[in-house]
């Protein structure tokens, strides 16, 4: 058990219920007290490199949060990346990092260092700022004689700028022991501006010593991830797992990421502090603690993200020029507990309670106001459950998902009615959590089929969540028929990419055949446009 571990359960023991609940984030945050560098202490002191004997990058490297004039890169130092610590044990270590215009790193523009800390797991988060706007990058660290591989990222353009065009992708659902990040290695090659991840980065579930369904000969994972993650080291190692793939790694080295969480990232289906088991909140929330720190080390996620204790502001709003507003939200933090415990069920008065919350009030305020003072021609919503109403069967009365926003429908009535109010012309939900690609018209009354579209809903299947699956699932008639707003459905593993012009937008559900087996070629399932000021999907 590490020392953060053990301070997290000496505080539970050391705050009753009652307490807790009006101390959470003090509570976590002490914590985790004793377990931060000093204030001030990033890149300063005196780091060592000459300790490290092995390739300490095995991890890969990453950006994300492209500014106009910013970028943040990340990577870890981790020699022995299945070990606790990562083979660096208490080792402060000097990383030097360099930014150029060039793969070869002739013209280097920006250049600094940093220090992996152990008490952050050996990760660097370089915020990187005085680029230029709307440019490629190259960028690599190195800290002794090792050097990573080469990045390559990108700034945004300028606010007041009016790009032609932006393309990006949309992923979700990567279950490392559902079979192999094949869609990443596609999506590494593709040519695309920024990738949306929108949740299920990883498991928290047990994965075999065979990697579960990518069948490696028996004992290749080692034993310490044949358990559920729960503690600090439980899910930084699961991090390492994850980020040691080749796919992922590749996908990352080439493309800046916009990053935003689920539910697996913690715990399945939890809610809030409530997780999926009814445990007391405050073991939960120092479990969501963990979790949410181990989230933010392995991320390109900014200081302005850091958590403090269960707490972690990961909603935030980015600019393509005035193409395109990104409001990236995040629905399991601050949402009420499911209704009817749940289960599928037909909505009634305890999902329609209009005090219930998907994004809690703060968050909600922050988006219509967003929206409010808008000036992007398309306004992107990145977030994680169905948004659209989604029937599971073809009663008159429907069963429908608690978890997702048909469980919430209050919620959605307050962002929709936000996004009338505000003007929003050309709404766009981008989602995962499903493992199934879907395109929805985003209906103003979802029964009707005539009444207004006020938006359009791009639904990314999984990486590799619920293995090969299908083109057509066994429920696709019902669920075509039931819902007529739903204009593409498809069960096969992959990603969307999206492009957004000036007067339309296209959506490509790109698929691959099989995630079981490595290398299976991709293919394009379906593609629609919407045109700008016309919302309502049209075959390409």
């Amino acid at each position: 058990m590490s020392s953060a571990d053990r301070e997290l359960r000496a505080a539970a023991r050391h705050f009753g219920r009652r307490r807790f609940l009006t101390l959470t984030a003090a509570a976590a945050a002490l914590a985790f007290s004793t377990n931060v560098p000093a204030a001030g202490a990033a890149g300063t002191g005196e780091p060592t490199t000459s300790k490290i004997a092995d390739n300490p990058f095995t991890l890969g490297v990453a950006s994300g949060d492209p500014l106009p004039d910013s970028v943040v890169l990340w990577t870890r130092l981790a020699p022995s990346p299945y070990e606790p610590g990562g083979g660096m044990g208490a080792l402060a270590a000097a990383v030097l990092w360099e930014v150029a215009l060039d793969e070869r790193f002739v013209t280097v523009v920006r250049s600094g260092a940093g220090t992996a800390f152990p008490e952050y797991n050996h990760t660097v988060h370089i915020e990187v700022d005085g680029l230029d706007p709307d440019h490629e990058y190259y960028y690599r660290f190195r800290t002794g004689t090792w050097i990573s591989e080469t990045g390559r990222t990108r700034t945004a353009p300028a606010r007041t700028s009016a790009p032609s065009t932006l393309t990006f992708a949309a992923v979700s659902c990567q279950a490392f022991h559902d079979g192999y990040f094949t869609a990443h290695r596609h999506l590494a090659q593709d040519d695309v501006d920024v990738v949306f991840h929108v949740g299920d980065y990883l498991y928290e579930y047990a994965v075999n010593s065979a990697g579960g369904a990518r069948g490696y000969p028996s004992g290749t994972v080692p034993g310490v991830f044949n358990r559920e993650t729960v503690s600090l080291e439980d899910y930084r190692l699961r991090y390492a797992l994850y980020k040691s793939d080749p796919d992922l790694r590749a996908v990352h080295a080439a493309h800046p990421f916009v990053v935003t969480w689920d539910d697996h990232e913690t715990e399945n289906n939890y809610a809030g502090a409530v997780d999926e088991h009814g445990s007391p909140p405050e073991e939960f929330l120092l479990r969501r603690a963990a979790a949410y720190r181990a989230y933010w080390e392995n991320q390109p996620l900014r200081s302005a993200q850091m958590p403090v204790g269960p707490d972690l502001r990961l909603y935030r709003r980015l600019h393509w020029g005035t193409l395109a507003q990104f409001d990236v939200l995040d629905t399991r933090q601050y949402r009420s507990d499911q209704a009817y415990g749940d289960t599928q069920h037909v909505p009634g008065p305890e999902s329609d309670d209009p005090a219930r919350t998907m994004t809690g009030a703060a968050q909600e305020k922050w988006l219509l106001d967003g929206w409010d003072a808008s000036t992007a021609v398309w306004n992107v919503m990145p977030q994680q459950v169905c948004f659209s109403q989604r029937k599971l069967d073809l009663n008159a009365q429907a069963l429908m998902s608690m978890d997702a926003w048909d469980g919430y429908r209050a919620s959605r009535g307050r962002i929709l009615a936000g996004a009338k109010s505000a003007g929003v012309e050309n709404l766009m939900v981008l989602t995962g959590d499903v493992h199934v690609g879907y395109a929805f018209d985003i209906k103003d009354v979802f029964d009707d089929p005539a009444s207004t579209t006020l938006g359009t809903e791009i639904v990314a299947t999984s990486v590799a969540s619920g293995r090969n699956g299908a083109e057509k699932p066994a429920n696709w008639d019902t669920y075509m028929k039931a819902n007529p707003h739903l204009k593409f459905y498809n069960g096969r593993r992959g990603y969307a990419r999206v492009e957004l012009g000036q007067r339309e937008a296209r959506a490509d559900f790109r698929t691959v055949s099989a995630v079981t087996t490595p290398g299976a070629p991709i293919t394009t399932a379906g593609s629609f446009v919407v045109e700008a000021g016309e919302p309502g999907l049209k075959p390409a």
